[in-house]
């Protein structure tokens, strides 16, 4: 069932049309109904309908301006303008607008009935088109390429979960099946080989420093052609583009590290050697770690990162392997940037479930076979964390636990995993309700500003949500939720429910006219004035002033 909105000031059509049409068996519903554009552009904003059904000629708001601010915000909704045969300017206006529909006045709910069935059949049509398969398919194989370069970015920047690591590489082809992993960077050197011109070959190795120009990405093409073309023959894995170098990942079959090493070595050689004899340019090779565990590729290439940076001590043209340059006997627990991401939102949104499983799973990481210092390292960066997040928060942290609270001595009085995270799970847990409380504070705050500013000025015409919130110094999509939240009603409703009892004050204490009450609380329209106040307070002015003196 498609969701419509009708909209005419004349009751007696609004009824006569919702009377006479059968809307189920054509497959829609009437949600609500309007007698004005403003009172419509309200509906619609709340229950974002899929059709509106429009009269042109209409108080406070006509037709067609309903239709150009639907338009603006709401795009995809359906309108169909009722027009009378003397509104030819307004259907010409309409088609610029872009009007889906428009019936002549006075029309027969079969014509009305027709109209709808169009819209409905263009509605079905962008659905179909949307969701067809084939199209999805078509565009889903165009964009694989894509696809597959991120997740392999994704890969080298993340520890991303196993379930969905292996979902994503079956979906893209790509062959992660082995028992150890190890990635390397190649990175073009910043000197040319002048191979056959021995007073080039010596000009530029006295100047270091030269850089590429317009031809790096052509140096860049070929070399990743040729790793290609080796890794392709040796079955060494997968080779890519990442941060304009070639990287590759090395998939190996063998267990034992040193051997997974060695076989990836070997084919990396190859490569630094073949580009030097066929590109005439050198390249140096950065080696990660073995990983075992596919989900901690990131860290073998923060590793072949490192190993790279070693050039500039060891020199250009060659092999760096990380376990060359620094010890990586014993696989480190790492308090990555996914770790950190993941504590600092469940400290600051997250709820205590979730905080539970974000610090299982950091504690899962901290295996036996860690060392005592990289296990110490670990916590004291995990910690650092924790107060960092506190910091920014302006906790203090002497208030929260007390005086006498010294966090980083506590790392080396934990005897058991299980107790160091109950440590972490209370200190967190303490931190996160006062983060709540002094968010829900500032909520108040915003919220009671922002109702003393719309009670100083509710009597001016122009004020508006985007008004207050530039008093306010916030956004309006921040304010809209905080507001709403707090008040549990929007602020238009708050500014008219204000304008309202300002309204009957001044009818009950003044003898002033309607339309001096109208300017006197922010409307430049004294009818919408009266439409609204019957509206809101089930009477008109006049009827509300007698009420109160006995007439």
């Amino acid at each position: 069932m498609y969701k419509l909105i009708l909209v005419d000031d004349e009751e007696d059509v609004r009824e006569g049309v919702v009377q006479e049409i059968d809307w189920e068996a054509i497959g829609f519903e009437v949600v609500d109904k309007a007698e004005n554009g403003r009172e419509a552009l309200e509906l619609v904003e709340r229950l974002q309908p899929d059709v509106v059904v429009t009269d042109i000629q209409m108080p406070f708001m006509n037709g067609l301006e309903f239709a150009e601010a639907i338009r603006e915000r709401f795009p995809t909704i359906k309108i169909i303008i009722l027009t009378g045969h003397d509104e030819f300017e307004y259907a010409q206006r309409a088609i610029k607008l872009h009007i889906d529909e428009y019936v002549l006045k006075p029309f027969s709910a079969q014509e009305l009935i027709h109209a709808l069935l169009k819209v409905k059949a263009q509605i079905q049509e962008e659905v179909a088109h949307r969701e067809n398969v084939q199209l999805l398919l078509e565009h889903y194989r165009k964009s694989m390429p894509v696809l597959k370069e991120n997740f392999l970015a994704s890969l080298m920047n993340r520890k991303l979960p196993r379930d969905e690591v292996m979902e994503k590489a079956s979906n893209y082809g790509i062959s992660l099946d082995g028992s150890s992993f190890v990635v390397a960077i190649i990175s073009i050197d910043g000197v040319l080989i002048a191979e056959d011109d021995p007073d080039k070959r010596a000009e530029l190795a006295s100047n270091v420093s030269l850089k590429y120009s317009e031809d790096q990405a052509l140096k860049y093409f070929a070399l990743l052609n040729i790793t290609e073309e080796i890794a392709g023959k040796r079955n060494l894995g997968l080779v890519f583009m990442h941060n304009d170098q070639v990287v590759v990942l090395a998939v190996r079959a063998a267990s034992d590290r040193d051997i997974a090493l060695q076989e990836t070595m070997k084919a990396l050689e190859e490569v630094r050697q073949n580009v030097e004899k066929y590109l005439k340019f050198s390249v140096t090779v950065g080696i990660g770690s073995v990983m075992k565990d596919v989900t901690k590729i990131s860290y073998s290439y923060e590793d072949a990162e490192l190993a790279l940076d070693y050039r500039l001590i060891l020199g250009n043209n060659r092999m760096i392997s990380i376990d060359d340059v620094e010890n990586r006997s014993v696989e480190k627990v790492r308090f990555d940037d996914r770790k950190e991401h993941a504590l600092i939102r469940s400290i600051k949104v997250g709820t205590s479930l979730e905080m539970k499983e974000t610090m299982d799973e950091l504690f899962m990481g901290v295996e036996s076979s860690v060392s005592v210092k990289d296990y110490q390292i670990y916590l004291l960066e995990m910690l650092t964390c924790i107060l960092k997040a506190a910091k920014d928060a302006n906790l203090n942290l002497d208030e929260v636990f007390g005086e006498n609270f010294v966090p980083f001595t506590e790392i080396n009085k934990f005897t058991s995993l299980e107790e160091a995270k109950h440590w972490f799970m209370e200190l967190c847990a303490g931190i996160m309700n006062h983060i709540a409380a002094d968010r829900q504070y500032t909520y108040k705050n915003l919220v009671e500003m922002a109702k003393d500013y719309t009670k100083s000025h509710y009597h001016e015409g122009d004020i508006t949500i985007n008004k207050v919130c530039s008093h306010l110094h916030i956004s309006a999509g921040y304010f809209s939720s905080i507001f709403k939240k707090e008040t549990k009603m929007t602020f238009v409703n708050y500014l008219n429910h204000i304008r309202m009892e300002a309204a009957m004050e001044l009818l009950r204490t003044t003898d002033m006219k309607a339309l001096e009450i109208a300017e006197k609380v922010g409307y430049a329209d004294a009818n919408y004035f009266s439409f609204s106040f019957r509206k809101n307070v089930g009477v008109s002015p006049k009827e509300y002033r007698n009420s109160f003196r006995g007439v």
